[in-house]
C-alpha cells in the first residue's frame, strides 16, 4: 500500500466527544463467547488485542437489550444486568488502556428469534406485524403499541448504561433483517398505525429509539445507526430503489439525532445505484445525501463474501489490497472503514495496513470464526 493511502487511513476524526486516532473500525461480529451472556476476561482480551494493534474504533458484537425476546443464544453477551454491565466495564478499561475507543452494538433480533432457545426459552418471537422475513404471515407475535414503547425504553436504557460504564458511544443495530430493520422493511412491516405505512412512516420506530437514546445520554455522546439494504438470507432485498427513496428513509433518522451512519453493504466495491453513479456504494450515497459521517463496510481486505453455511472446513478467502478503498476514503466518499472477518483472522490487521505491511496479512479461513481472542 502506498504511503498516501496509509496516510488517508491514519487521519484522526472527531465524532461527537470522541477523537478517533484513525479511520479504521472493527466491525461487529457475533461470537457467542460470553458464558451466560456475561463478557469475561477472554472477551476483554479479544477486543484489547485489536485496540493494541491500532484499530481506532471498536464496535462490539451485537449485545441483547433488556427484553426476553431479544435473542436466542445463551452465550451472546447481554447489555443489561449487574454482572454483564460489570463485565463490559472491564472490556472498556482493557480497550482504553491501549488507546482505543469502543462502542457496544445494541441488538434485538425480532422475528429471527428461534422458538424454545435460551436465554429465555419460553419467550416468543416478536415483530412489527407477525410476518417472517420470507413474507409468511402468522409468524411470532405482533407487537402492541405498549410493547413498542417498552422496547424503545429498553434501547434507551441500554444506551444510558453504556455511557455510565465508560463506552465512547453506542451503535443501534438497524440492519440485516433484525427488529429495527423489520420496521423499516415493507415486507415485514404491515402495520396500519403510526408505525407503519409509507417508507417515512416506517422509520418512526427507529427514530423514536434514536430520540429516546439522545434524551438519556450526553449531548455529545455519539449515536451510530447501522442499516442495510440486504437481510439475512435475502441478499437482493432493497429498502430503497433510488437515491431519493434512500434520502427519505435516512433523513428522519438523522433529524432524530443519529451522529453517524454505518452503511452495511456485502461488498464495499459494488455501486448501490449504478444508473445514477457507477461508483458510489451505499455508504457513499448516504454521505452524499445526508452529509453526516459514514462508516463503510463489506468484505474489506477479502476477495469475496464468505458464507460459512456453504463452505467447508479450511475454506476461506484471499487477502486483497485496500489501496483503492483508501483512495475512496481520501475522496471523502465515506469517513470510516469497518473491517470484519479480515480482522478476526488477523488481530494485527490495522497495524500491518497502517505500516504498509500488507504482505504479512493473515488470510481469513472458516476456522477463524472460532477464535477466542
Amino acid at each position: 500500500m502506498s504511503a498516501r493511502a496509509a496516510q488517508a487511513l491514519s487521519r484522526p476524526l472527531t465524532l461527537g466527544s470522541v477523537e478517533l486516532p484513525n479511520r479504521l473500525v472493527m466491525a461487529p461480529m457475533t461470537r457467542a463467547h460470553s458464558p451466560g451472556g456475561v463478557p469475561d476476561e477472554n472477551v476483554a482480551a479479544y477486543y484489547a488485542r485489536r485496540a493494541a494493534a491500532g484499530t481506532g474504533l471498536i464496535i462490539t458484537e451485537g449485545t441483547y437489550v433488556d427484553d426476553p425476546s431479544a435473542g436466542d443464544q445463551e452465550n451472546v453477551p447481554r447489555f443489561h444486568g449487574e454482572q454483564a454491565l460489570a463485565g463490559w466495564g472491564e472490556v472498556v478499561s482493557a480497550v482504553h488502556a491501549h488507546g482505543g475507543k469502543i462502542m457496544p452494538q445494541l441488538w434485538h433480533v425480532g422475528i429471527q428469534r428461534r422458538a424454545g432457545k435460551p436465554p429465555v426459552p419460553e419467550a416468543p418471537s416478536v415483530s412489527p406485524s407477525g410476518v417472517a422475513l420470507d413474507g409468511t404471515p402468522g409468524t411470532g407475535e405482533e407487537l402492541s403499541l405498549a410493547d413498542v414503547e417498552r422496547l424503545v425504553e429498553a434501547f434507551a436504557e441500554a444506551a444510558r448504561q453504556a455511557e455510565r460504564v465508560g463506552f465512547d458511544g453506542v451503535e443501534l443495530h438497524g440492519a440485516h433483517g433484525y427488529l429495527i430493520d423489520q420496521f423499516l422493511w415493507e415486507r415485514t412491516n404491515r402495520r396500519t398505525d403510526t408505525y407503519g405505512g409509507s417508507p417515512v412512516e416506517r422509520t418512526r420506530f427507529a427514530a423514536d429509539i434514536v430520540a429516546a437514546v439522545r434524551e438519556r445520554v450526553s449531548a455529545d455522546f455519539p449515536v451510530v445507526l447501522r442499516f442495510s439494504q440486504w437481510k439475512v438470507g435475502h441478499y437482493d432485498t432493497r429498502l430503497a430503489e433510488t437515491p431519493d427513496e434512500l434520502r427519505a428513509m435516512l433523513a428522519p433518522l438523522s433529524e432524530a439525532g443519529v451522529d453517524a451512519f454505518h452503511a452495511s453493504g456485502r461488498r464495499y466495491w459494488e455501486p448501490e445505484f449504478p444508473d445514477s453513479d457507477p461508483e458510489l456504494n451505499i455508504g457513499g450515497w448516504t454521505r452524499k445525501l445526508i452529509g453526516k459521517p459514514v462508516i463503510t463496510v463489506g468484505s474489506v481486505g477479502l476477495d469475496a463474501v464468505f458464507d460459512p453455511a456453504t463452505l467447508g472446513e479450511g475454506a476461506g478467502t484471499n487477502v486483497t489490497s485496500v489501496e483503492g478503498l483508501a483512495e475512496r476514503l481520501e475522496r471523502e466518499e465515506f469517513d470510516l472503514v469497518a473491517v470484519g472477518r479480515a480482522m478476526l483472522a488477523d488481530p494485527e490487521w490495522s497495524q500491518k495496513v497502517l505500516e504498509g505491511r500488507e504482505t504479512e496479512l493473515v488470510p481469513f479461513t472458516r476456522e477463524a470464526l472460532a477464535t477466542l481472542y
